[in-house]
């Protein structure tokens, strides 16, 4: 019988989102891919350093235990099969059970997303996240240049999401650009008691609440949003009516996000728009979800 990841929470991570390749990068774009291939090839006895979401994975891997494989982590890159060899190489130095990979040297892999039933795709590359959000696949663009995350919570996932265009659809976001501020909070007071649609991560959010009963590793979660009274309880009610909870609950109206992350001290925090993800890489490793009209 073939192998399979049925069952598992897999996620699908780009090499540069895993690894700092950001001095290699820089290769690739003054030079070549032959000039970037034959770097790698120099320094592939020696391990990169951690990437912007390399403490997601290193905790999402050690739900795993038991003899229960819960997690799947999968690299999918653009990088070249040489460079590969770096990836895995970096991944065993620091004890990460990555197992599985797909390197296609420049050619769009977010095709593979697909057959290896991926419900979470982390790249820095804008137009592979663009792609697989439009294949219904959650998906963020990475900010390699993100704060790393803290090192305080070893034994707990911490994840922090936005919550239309992310959690929920941008149903609301599309009412509150059209129509302004006013607006919105009469469209959402007046369906306070009608549950938004699900958003990208809506899926993303039931496999954590599924890997909370794991023992020995704990999961926390946040919603951090701009909303604010009384536009914050249709998005309460929408988790009741999930029978999903968070642990904690951000209601700025407008304000900066980035020093509320800081005190969570997420592991990853996931939002639609660009001026809030960029608040938040500040303390935070973070991505941006280009979904909804906002993005």
């Amino acid at each position: 019988m073939p192998a399979s990841l049925s069952g598992q929470l897999v996620v699908a991570i780009s090499s540069r989102a895993l690894f700092d390749f950001e001095a290699e990068n820089q290769v690739f774009e003054a030079e070549d891919d032959h000039a970037y291939m034959a770097l790698q090839q120099r320094l592939i006895d020696t391990p990169a350093q951690p990437g912007v979401a390399f403490s997601l994975v290193k905790k999402l891997l050690a739900f795993n235990g038991g003899g229960v494989q819960r997690v799947e982590v999968v690299v999918l890159s653009r990088n070249d099969p040489i460079s590969g060899m770096r990836v895995f190489r970096s991944a065993a130095h620091y004890g990460l059970t990555v197992e599985r990979g797909v390197f296609t040297r420049g050619a769009a892999p977010w095709r593979y997303l697909r057959p290896l039933s991926a419900q979470l795709f982390l790249s820095a590359n804008d137009a592979d996240v663009r792609q697989a959000l439009a294949a219904g696949v959650a998906a963020a663009r990475v900010m390699p240049l993100s704060r790393q995350a803290s090192a305080e919570h070893p034994g707990e996932l911490r994840i922090a999401f936005d919550g239309d265009a992310v959690l929920f659809s941008d149903e609301a976001e599309q009412v509150y650009q059209r129509d302004g501020l006013a607006a919105f909070r009469e469209h959402e007071s007046e369906r306070a008691h009608q549950p938004l649609p699900a958003g990208p991560f809506k899926p993303v959010l039931e496999a954590l609440h599924r890997l909370q009963h794991v023992p020995d590793m704990r999961v926390r979660t946040a919603l951090v949003t701009a909303r604010s009274a009384p536009a914050h309880e249709r998005a309460i009610r929408t988790l009741m009516n999930w029978r999903i909870e968070v642990d904690e609950a951000m209601f700025l109206g407008g304000l900066a996000k980035g020093e509320f992350l800081r005190e969570f001290e997420p592991d990853f925090f996931f939002d639609d728009q660009p001026g809030h993800v960029e608040s938040a890489a500040a303390h935070v490793p973070a991505g941006q979800v280009a979904a909804g009209i906002a993005a």
